[in-house]
């Protein structure tokens, strides 16, 4: 087996066998693959794709480049969600500690930001003293008690999908639906869990702007759960407005800790009950109610035995940005757009993400939202507050919110986008 032989299939449009996909990924990860073979490789794929039974043996033998987890001897089910990113989506939050609460044992693997859009673990890290790093004994204990765990990859977890994930970003193959469904199920399915929920973004602030490739997306990785064994369905969601009232680290942190406490943005709560009833009902927990599991408290109470478990102190208070600007709105009438791109490129540029991954971020920098689209809003009233620790950083960010807003006087028949644009599986 060579890689030359493999590019060319792929390059004149054949299907690659299992023993080329094995072969290829397997000594790519061992370095006997030059990065410039796989991004010829991968470049071809962006041009010519993958069928079904190509996508599924590629994501199995990028689970097999390392570990896969196995938590079949937890007393409870394994249940998970994946999000593919967005702005003010601090979701996995509020509804990870909401599952444990309803049974199930949550393995929850996440990133930090880059870009416009945020990380689950840079905003937990605002919390004082949590800690992202546990290691796999950790990662078990907490699964039995509080029942679940948000925390980093370790290096063993589909390495070849971090060789690869790397190399994409820098040869223009990011966009290729088979490589960034295997990429984000190789690392779900080696995680351990059962079932998955995914939650599949589209518009301005997301990475598929065009609802057929979203949904494409979504059929290919429930297509690889289901194959992998996983019990799989996605929700297709919208993100041209952003998520909540929040972008920014400990901005949505306090603002996940209002919906464990029973309030919170309402499209921020519809989302985490509809992801939570969907992975209850993926792990066989159909008697669970997500929604009493909010308003009684023990989702609460699985929160901040979470926060505990990780090191941090759920009662300290969270950080917060040592300059504000607030803009105002320009004119009287009702709110029809807050671009969702515009307030994750203002985020970012207060602190809130990085460029690089080695970056650091400003824990409290971000964007608070005082209306969303279809609220009537007077000229002069606060529209958004901006918040860094670096006052210079404010011109950079009103740039990124010029145009984003839209208000109109009399919207005639206007309503906002639904939440749930559709389900798959």
């Amino acid at each position: 087996m060579d890689a030359i032989s493999v590019i060319r299939t792929k390059r004149d449009g054949g299907r690659l066998t299992d023993a080329q996909i094995d072969w290829v990924v397997a000594a790519y990860t061992r370095g006997e693959v030059a990065d410039e073979q796989m991004s010829a490789l991968a470049m071809a794929v962006l041009l010519n794709g993958m069928d079904r039974a190509e996508i599924a043996r590629w994501t199995a033998a990028m689970i097999a480049s390392g570990e896969r987890m196995d938590f079949s001897a937890l007393p409870r089910p394994t249940a998970d969600k994946h999000s593919t990113g967005g702005v003010g989506d601090k979701i996995t939050l509020p509804l990870t500690p909401l599952l444990a609460a309803c049974g199930a044992a949550v393995p929850q693997l996440s990133g930090r930001g880059l870009g416009h859009t945020g990380g689950t673990l840079d905003k937990l890290e605002s919390i004082p003293g949590w800690r992202s790093e546990v290691t796999r004994a950790e990662m078990a204990a907490f699964l039995r008690d509080p029942g679940c765990v948000i925390c980093a990859a370790t290096e063993d977890l589909a390495p070849a999908d971090r060789k690869l994930y790397r190399l994409r970003d820098v040869t223009g193959t990011v966009e290729s639906i088979p490589l960034i469904a295997s990429s984000i199920m190789s690392k779900k399915i080696a995680e351990g869990t059962g079932a998955l929920v995914l939650d599949v973004k589209v518009g301005t602030g997301a990475f598929m702007k065009e609802f057929a490739d979203a949904r494409e997306l979504a059929a290919t990785m429930v297509s690889l759960g289901e194959d992998h064994g996983v019990r799989t369905s996605a929700l297709i969601t919208g993100m041209s407005t952003p998520l909540g009232r929040t972008a920014g680290n400990a901005l949505e942190v306090r603002e996940a800790v209002e919906v464990l406490a029973g309030g919170g943005p309402a499209d921020v709560v519809e989302l985490t009950l509809a992801l939570a009833r969907e992975a209850l009902d993926l792990a066989g927990l159909t008697a669970a109610d997500p929604a009493k599991a909010l308003a009684d408290g023990s989702a609460m109470d699985r929160w901040r035995r979470l926060v505990t478990a990780h090191g941090g102190d759920p009662d300290a208070p969270l950080p917060a940005a040592r300059e504000r600007h607030v803009l105002t709105a320009e004119a009287t009438g009702v709110v029809t757009r807050v671009d969702a791109y515009a307030v994750g490129v203002a985020a970012w540029r207060l602190g809130a993400g990085r460029t690089r991954k080695e970056d650091p971020v400003q824990p409290g920098a971000g964007v608070e939202l005082h209306a969303r689209p279809g609220d009537r809003i007077t000229a002069g009233s606060p529209l958004l507050t901006l918040h860094t620790d670096t006052p210079e950083r404010f011109g950079y960010a009103l740039q990124a919110l010029d145009g984003g807003v839209t208000i109109a006087p009399d919207p005639a028949g206007f309503t906002p986008e639904p939440l749930i644009l559709d389900r798959v599986g």
